[in-house]
């Protein structure tokens, strides 16, 4: 991502100085960066000049050497020249009559002592600096797996326990700038530089006065969404977390229909559904899952459904979770702020109006609510296997669904500080976490994650003070606005798009760093699954409103929390210091490959490419990143342009337009484990329910395109890199 340059008078509040200064907006005019510019001092042309001038006289035999910028000012004209103009020169420095030789002896002999002085004298002070310089202030390029040891071992859970508990003291407020002033405060004693709060005017959709309601026909029986009766006493005295199972940005209003259990509510399903029943303006009965929320929804508005009642099936939960009653929060919005879609909510910004993001009335309600609505016992357990709640085809369901929602225009804040890197400043290494924003729900996950990257920034920055720094800048982020759609980190991305897009090497969240205790789920892009372990998890489309009991029961001790920092500091460290981008090419291009040998129908017509992608990945790895890697061959500008290289290789399988909530990477298709991909087809049968076999046939063009996209990528930048080097030798 990379940033749009702005006028002084036009710049957000908030513009760091690290991204619009005149050395990082020199970084893109081209690929040749200068690593000797970025890294010059003033002073140091005329201490250039002055050893110059006497290694001229010392080392004739240099002579050859391009000199002519060099113009010492004692002779505009030049030494050489002033020597043959002078006719009196000898006379200026005219020789006097040779002395005795005891007296020239004598001479020689006080020289040669003062001289044998002034060098054991030279290596003393040359010893004892060396001695007390720390070895570790040079570039951190050097420095190995032992240095991250040493920062991440100051990492200790009880520290990352009281730093959680000092912040859950302030979630109470009405303002969330109480808590955004607490973490910069803190990050700026640790040693950030530049921490600043970045705002943004949005609009959020909040949850209305009374708890959304769903009622039974057949009965008259009023439920709330957590499956218990509703009742006057029940709305006066309801909780915070009843009022936040909600949808935000659901349409709201009042809806009676019958219901019809769509399962999941893929292609497949839906085809077979609308062959049996009417489903206009009827409701949807949808599990949690599988694919995507947005996605589903769009082909659930498409299909002419009018609400949706949205569940997470017990039988897809671990066995060790049980959230029956347990009601949740989910978003319809895709990202950003909705009045502002694509651009950042600046002053002066257009306005769309834009209260809801469907048509459809979304309401999350427990499995509790849906056992009751079904007539079942809940989900059963027999020989160790779950059943799944499910409607009864032959039964029908009438029940009206009552939704409440207030649209707001709400301030959301960020915190955003910086540690400026040693070699490469212009290079970011983004590292997010969110904080609690006023009228959201009542979770406290928001204080693991703060507390997890300040413990972080703390063990960094203790090294940092004894003289060490990252090759490349790291930004630390707290997003505001998380729970309603990611609009803090969108609209901090809309507003410094230009820079980011050039100048970011990867994105680490640590959003929700713990949601249970049993199993490390992580995802990552393609070219950085080697540094994680990678499994998809759906839940994180359900906010639980988890309190400060539940986290603390689920790691007590907070030695997961510990853990959790230590392995994401270590990856954080490798691909901020790492002299070459830990990013796996000849992986992805292997995997590519072998993803293509099965019998799956149309790919044939990729293996070519594909195969081409490969080989030449196994030039550039063994022609450019072997050599980079030792440290014997490395050359900084080599080490640049591959590094450029590694960076923006993924943006080839990058597709400009995605369905709602797929990912933009076809890669994630082919060799990530991710459902969450554009191309996710169960067996590729999915596009079959959806389009023509022409549209298949555009997909995979599409993915052929992408290969040979990045095949054209590698070699233009690798021929205009020994271009480059051919004139510099």
């Amino acid at each position: 991502m990379a940033y749009q340059k702005v006028n002084a008078d036009q710049r957000a509040p908030g513009h760091s100085q690290y991204l619009d200064n005149d050395d990082l907006q020199a970084t893109a005019l081209d690929l040749e960066w200068d690593m000797e510019k970025e890294l010059e001092e003033p002073g140091f042309d005329q201490f250039q000049l002055d050893s110059a001038e006497n290694q001229n006289l010392e080392h004739a035999e240099t002579a050859d050497l391009n000199l002519d910028s060099i113009q010492p000012a004692t002779s505009p004209k030049g030494r050489f020249q002033r020597l043959q103009e002078e006719s009196d020169y000898i006379t200026h420095y005219a020789r006097s009559a040779p002395k005795s030789n005891p007296c020239n002896f004598c001479r020689l002999l006080k020289i040669f002592c003062t001289a044998i002085i002034l060098f054991i004298f030279g290596i003393l002070i040359g010893y004892y600096a060396h001695k007390n310089c720390p070895s570790n202030a040079t570039s951190s390029g050097t420095l190995d797996l032992q240095l991250y040891q040493e920062i991440l071992k100051t990492i200790q859970a009880e520290d990352i326990k009281k730093s959680f508990r000092n912040l859950i003291q302030l979630y109470k407020s009405e303002d969330d700038m109480e808590i955004s002033k607490k973490i910069k405060i803190q990050w700026t004693s640790l040693g950030l530089e530049d921490v600043q709060f970045v705002n943004y005017s949005v609009l959020l959709n909040l949850p209305g006065p009374a708890p959304s309601s769903v009622t039974l026909s057949s009965s008259g029986q009023c439920f709330h969404p957590d499956g218990q009766p509703c009742s006057e006493e029940a709305r006066k005295h309801s909780s915070q977390d009843l009022l936040y199972s909600y949808a935000a940005y659901s349409a709201k209003g009042t809806l009676k229909a019958e219901v019809i259990d769509v399962s999941y509510g893929n292609a497949d399903d839906l085809k077979r559904i609308k062959k049996m029943k009417n489903v206009t303006n009827r409701i949807a009965l949808l599990k949690l899952g599988k694919l995507p929320l947005l996605y589903k929804l769009s082909l659930l508005e498409k299909a002419g459904f009018g609400g949706v009642l949205l569940y997470i099936d017990p039988c897809d939960l671990p066995k060790t979770t049980n959230l029956s009653y347990d009601t949740f929060m989910v978003s319809l919005n895709p990202g950003g702020d909705p009045s502002t879609p694509g651009y950042p909510s600046i002053d002066g910004s257009f306005r769309q109006n834009r209260s809801n993001l469907t048509s459809l009335l979304v309401q999350p309600v427990s499995a509790s609510l849906i056992a009751k609505l079904i007539s079942s016992p809940k989900a059963t357990t027999t020989n160790n296997a779950c059943t799944p709640l499910e409607l009864p085809n032959n039964e029908e369901r009438i029940v009206n669904m009552q939704i409440q929602t207030v649209t707001k225009f709400k301030t959301v804040t960020n915190v955003v500080g910086y540690l400026k890197g040693l070699t490469s400043p212009d290079r970011y290494i983004l590292v997010g976490s969110r904080h609690h924003t006023a009228y959201s729900y009542n979770g406290q996950e928001w204080a693991s994650s703060t507390a997890i990257i300040t413990a972080f920034i703390r063990a960094l920055m203790l090294r940092v003070k004894r003289g060490w720094r990252p090759d490349r800048t790291i930004v630390f982020c707290s997003w505001g606005g998380t729970a309603f759609g990611n609009i803090g980190s969108y609209e901090w991305g809309e507003d410094f798009k230009k820079v980011l897009q050039r100048n970011v090497v990867a994105y680490v969240s640590l959003h929700s760093p713990i949601r249970g205790n049993s199993s490390l789920y992580s995802v990552a892009s393609p070219s950085l699954q080697q540094l994680v372990a990678e499994g998809p998890s759906f839940l994180f489309e359900a906010l639980f409103p988890k309190h400060t009991t539940k986290i603390e029961e689920l790691d007590p001790f907070f030695n997961l929390h510990e853990t959790i920092t230590k392995l994401s500091g270590e990856v954080i460290l490798q691909i901020a210091n790492e002299p070459v981008l830990p990013f796996n090419a000849l992986d992805i291009a292997l995997e590519v490959q072998n993803s293509l040998k099965g019998d799956q129908p149309n790919t044939p017509q990729l293996l070519a490419p594909a195969s081409r992608l490969r080989e030449s990945t196994e030039l550039f790895q063994s022609d450019e990143m072997r050599p980079a890697n030792d440290p014997k061959e490395r050359a900084p500008i080599r080490v640049r342009m591959l590094n450029d290289i590694l960076q923006d290789m993924e943006k080839s399988f990058l597709v400009q337009h995605a369905p709602p909530g797929f990912y933009r990477n076809i890669l994630n298709h082919l060799i990530g484990k991710s459902s969450q991909t554009i191309f996710y087809r169960s067996k590729w049968d999915m596009g079959k329910s959806t389009s023509s076999s022409t549209s298949m046939q555009n997909k995979v063009s599409l993915m052929s395109n992408s290969f040979n996209s990045c095949d054209v990528y590698k070699k233009s930048l690798l021929t205009e890199f020994e271009a480059t080097l051919d004139g510099q030798n």
